[in-house]
């Protein structure tokens, strides 16, 4: 039985996160305040706690203080609806392992609980995976994680290559749990998120009057990751004239602020992410060498899930156990799970995920077959790929791998490129060399990406 401390002086609050938290199967006790709620954990300790911020009696960082003065290894998550980075950044160094804005969907808090305690949920994006979870029963996954597991416990930046939707921050998250670095905040910023003039202070932070429009001192990323680890999605998105910058910051352990003449410095892990070719970016000129070579000190690679196909049917039972709470026993039957098993699915275990939420709600009773795929532009079993006929020519047979590899990415040039391990361009120049057909972008089991 799992056990955890619920703090929150709204009864309307800690009644949801108490009945939310017994219905996932822990044991739960709680308390109104700060005094309440030391006495209870007094008397009995317990694994985890989450707590509110604000309270009529104290605050949620008085809680951190007294919990850990009495059961250091205890985790505690804090709750709160009034954000912010300095609050956040307090409650980190006060010992809390996660800081969540109220209102908090439970499936979030439940993975950050999970997280705290050492759970492991299956692998699925936005979640920290283990590798004796049974969604990483196959060869090739479980062997990316275990070697993740042991570059975990150094201190080297790690780069991780793979496609979208096959769970990057998911890998980064697990090795930020598996290091001496757990206790510290996991920090992620995705690079393509922002326009090049406002990333520089995303990253780096910047003082009051470095621009028009900065009244007050902000804390970059990398200052906020301090003790902890720095997730930089997407990093092949990095505009070009900003990864000098980064580079200084990654050899030298200082952050530049904007506007400020003093360096920070901080003491940060960085995982950096990309689902492009940062080899082919290199040629094209878009990405820095040198810093390609301080991010790839140990590189890590995850499987598309076409690589691992037969880990669909546990995947599926995952997602299925995560969106059907009320609909308990829903399956899919075999003759769906083999025809998705046939599917190269570009968009992933993301991609995944959506068609079963998909087939949940489609489906008018608990088993789903194939009626919900009426309407869907989901093939019938794919062609074999690795078969080619004696006596092609070289020229035919890479004509053949263009423009399989291009159906097998829904038309995505970049995608297609960094599986071809060439670059962008040669794959521009292929197309019109071999007359290929201009494609839309396949969309029959694709959602919101």
């Amino acid at each position: 039985m799992r056990d955890v401390l619920v703090v929150d002086d709204e009864l309307g609050m800690r009644l949801a996160l108490e009945a939310s938290f017994r219905r996932d199967g822990w044991r739960v006790r709680s308390a109104s305040g700060k005094n309440e709620a030391l006495a209870v954990f007094r008397s009995t300790p317990c694994p985890l706690v989450v707590t509110d911020m604000r309270m009529g009696d104290g605050t949620g960082l008085e809680v951190i203080r007294g919990v850990r003065a009495l059961r250091p290894e205890t985790a505690i998550i804090v709750l709160t609806a009034f954000g912010s980075v300095s609050d956040a950044v307090t409650a980190m160094k006060c010992g809390a392992v996660d800081y969540l804005i109220k209102p908090v969907a439970f499936d979030q808090l439940i993975a950050a609980a999970g997280r705290a305690v050492g759970i492991s949920p299956a692998v699925v994006p936005g979640n920290t995976p283990a590798p004796d979870s049974p969604v990483l029963g196959s060869g090739p996954l479980r062997a990316v994680f275990e070697r993740a597991r042991q570059v975990a416990r150094a201190e080297a930046d790690i780069l991780i290559q793979a496609e979208s939707g096959t769970g990057k921050e998911v890998l980064a998250r697990f090795i930020h749990g598996c290091s001496a670095r757990s206790r510290g905040p996991f920090v992620a910023v995705n690079c393509a998120s922002f326009p090049e003039h406002l990333l520089e202070s995303e990253l780096f932070g910047h003082v009051r009057g470095a621009f028009t429009g900065a009244t007050a001192n902000r804390q970059g990323k990398f200052e906020l990751a301090h003790t902890g680890t720095l997730l930089l999605d997407e990093i092949g998105e990095m505009p070009l004239n900003l990864q000098p910058k980064l580079l200084r910051v990654l050899q030298e352990r200082e952050v530049d602020r904007l506007g400020d003449t003093q360096p920070l410095k901080v003491n940060v892990r960085v995982v950096a992410t990309t689902n492009r070719s940062l080899r082919a970016l290199i040629q094209e000129g878009a990405f820095r060498q040198d810093l390609y070579y301080r991010l790839n000190v140990v590189p890590l690679a995850l499987p598309s899930l076409r690589e691992h196909a037969d880990d669909i049917p546990d995947l599926v039972a995952h997602f299925i156990a995560k969106y059907s709470r009320a609909g308990a026993g829903m399956r899919f039957t075999a003759d769906l799970l083999q025809r998705m098993k046939e599917y190269s699915w570009p968009g992933n275990i993301r991609e995944l995920e959506n068609f079963v939420r998909r087939g949940l709600a489609l489906s008018p009773g608990p088993l789903v077959g194939r009626e919900i795929l009426e309407g869907i532009d989901f093939p019938e079993a794919e062609r074999d790929v690795n078969t080619l006929e004696a006596g092609l020519t070289l020229r035919e047979v890479e004509k053949q791998l263009v423009e399989r590899t291009l159906e097998a990415t829904g038309g995505n040039r970049t995608r297609a490129a960094a599986m071809l391990g060439v670059s962008l361009r040669t794959v521009r120049n292929k197309i019109r060399e071999y007359r290929l057909p201009p494609r839309e972008r396949e969309v029959g089991c694709e959602f919101v990406r």
